[in-house]
């Protein structure tokens, strides 16, 4: 007989992205991802960062590390104690209850309109792209070309496709909704300290540096999940030339969703003096836009449904001397 715990997780996963599809984003008050955000702007002001760029600050690393592992453990203890309680209630409860509480970590409809709505933009005129644009990324686009602003945008949906919904869906097969809520925490906190050099004139370089790293730890798998998803759901990709690009970006992770899509449209997406992934590739169209949002979405479905099989065949196999994921999660 299925566990009916794993009903509930697999119940859940839907609601979550019916309820992320139908409903979209919780108000800002209530979405949790806002309150970890709030919790790193006050914790960002007792880090203490140096106003300038510093060889070896390991006060500044020590704190940030420290705050890191409380908003973890805060963030970690909390979504433990939800998914506990919500557990207690009949299967279908549950799996309501559950999904609404997994759906803020996941975004996957406001992602898609998000870069729609940049193309949209670029279609009444430059400056609004760019414009549009400024709210998808945190680069400067006010000098963008057309083009550039494109590949922003294809760039951002391709690496966003992991962070949004292929590894918060990992996490969450894995541990649950602690797994899902601490992945978000972390990505949330490379987003917000896990900058090289400057940046709202105090220097991130160790102070975020621990953010960065585990983002990098936590994000590795699941961005070369994604790649490989892409690269199964579009025609063409070779596995050796996306490695190859996926090398190409500072990063150890977003290139590889990027490079995958890249070859995947057969366009080239650069960042000036950076990077250039499939450099051979056409400067990408308003048809690339379209496509890459079909394969994307092609990639969400093919990731929810393999997440529903691991969900699945964990409950009714499990792992050999392992006990059951679900069982200990009750």
């Amino acid at each position: 007989m299925l566990d009916l715990t794993a009903l509930a997780f697999a119940g859940a996963l839907l609601v979550a992205l019916l309820v992320d599809r139908y409903f979209g984003e919780p108000p800002i008050r209530l979405h949790p991802v806002v309150w970890m955000g709030n919790y790193l702007d006050w914790a960002a002001r007792r880090v203490h960062p140096m106003p300038s760029p510093a060889v070896r600050d390991l006060k500044a690393f020590t704190r940030g590390a420290i705050a890191w592992l409380a908003g973890v453990a805060l963030v970690g203890v909390v979504a433990g104690a939800l998914q506990w309680a919500v557990l207690q209630l009949p299967a279908l409860l549950s799996a309501l209850l559950l999904g609404l509480a997994l759906k803020p970590m996941l975004a996957w409809a406001m992602l898609g309109r998000e870069v729609q709505a940049v193309e949209a933009a670029l279609g009444e005129s430059l400056a609004a792209g760019r414009e549009r644009l400024s709210w998808l990324v945190s680069r400067d686009t006010a000098s963008l070309s057309e083009s550039e602003v494109r590949e922003s945008a294809i760039e951002s949906l391709a690496e966003n496709l992991n962070d949004s919904v292929v590894a918060p869906i990992f996490w969450f097969v894995l541990f649950g909704l602690p797994g899902a809520a601490v992945y978000r925490f972390a990505n949330t906190a490379d987003a917000m300290w896990g900058y090289r050099g400057m940046r709202n004139g105090v220097c991130w370089e160790w102070a975020g540096k621990w953010a960065a790293r585990a983002d990098d730890v936590l994000s590795w798998l699941p961005a070369r999940l994604t790649a490989l998803l892409l690269a199964v759901v579009a025609p063409g990709v070779r596995l050796a030339s996306l490695r190859f690009e996926a090398c190409k970006t500072q990063s150890p992770n977003s290139g590889w969703p990027m490079a995958a899509m890249a070859l995947a449209l057969g366009v080239c997406l650069h960042k000036p003096g950076v990077y250039a992934l499939n450099p051979s590739g056409a400067p990408p169209q308003p048809a690339s836009t379209s496509a890459a949002l079909r394969y994307a979405s092609k990639v969400v479905k093919v990731t929810v449904l393999s997440a529903l099989a691991a969900i699945i065949l964990i409950a009714f196999i499990g792992f050999p001397n392992i006990p059951n994921i679900f069982s200990a999660l009750t």
